[in-house]
């Protein structure tokens, strides 16, 4: 296989998951300094509702259906008494729209009976509204709230067996052994840079190792 020349070489490849996981770090945030959330949001309640609508769907979908979503309920008040009807109709195109429009009146009313409109800011809380796991509270610790969080979906799992960060395939220990690799305050960003990592360079069927910047630090280099 013919490797990019941008990749960068390393002196010595590293034979354990603190080691790779420290390369992966330092060379993610080479690659992307900044990490803004590809989620159009102007408050915690949008992200939030965002976050449930990105589920199996992209985020380029998800930005072009929120602008009207959130015309017609701009709060969790409007859209806790929201017709179903109504929000399957603005959120059809992002998929399964009958279980998200649940999701979604299920998140605002539980905002508004039980947190006075507000979303709340710890992961025990966050757990207990409808349409809310704990890929999606950590999502919204680290982007909104600034609280260490280690977002794990489908990317961050694939990405930590394929790199040796993890041998475990439950996402609650897969979380758990990659928070034992980086400081608390490299955790959100560090996460949120594998995920994009995995969606443009390392997808699950036809990784791009050709141009990984990763690929020296990979354990699972050429195997595909």
């Amino acid at each position: 296989m013919a490797l990019s020349s941008h990749i960068p070489l390393r002196e010595r490849r590293p034979r354990t998951p603190k080691g790779r996981g420290r390369v992966v770090a330092e060379v993610l945030a080479e690659e992307r300094p900044h990490v803004p959330i590809p989620l159009d949001h102007r408050n915690a309640y949008e992200l939030l509702a965002a976050v449930i609508l990105s589920a199996q769907c992209t985020d380029v979908r998800v930005n072009l259906v929120t602008p009207a979503l959130f015309a017609r309920y701009p709060s969790p008040a409007d859209l806790a008494v929201a017709d179903p009807e109504g929000v399957e109709e603005i959120i059809h195109s992002t998929g399964f729209f009958r279980a998200k429009t649940k999701s979604l009146i299920g998140m605002a009313t539980a905002l508004e009976e039980r947190f006075g409109g507000e979303v709340p800011g710890t992961m025990a809380e966050l757990v207990t509204v409808p349409g809310v796991g704990r890929k999606t509270a950590s999502v919204i610790l680290g982007q909104w709230f600034d609280t260490p969080a280690i977002a794990v979906d489908t990317h961050v799992l694939r990405l930590g067996k394929r790199l040796g960060l993890t041998t475990n395939d439950d996402p609650v220990k897969v979380e758990a052994d990659l928070k034992m690799l980086w400081p608390r305050a490299m955790w959100a960003d560090t996460g949120l840079r594998l995920i994009m990592h995995g969606r443009d360079t390392c997808p699950a069927r036809t990784p791009h190792c050709e141009r990984c910047s990763l690929y020296n630090a990979c354990v699972s280099r050429g195997a595909f």
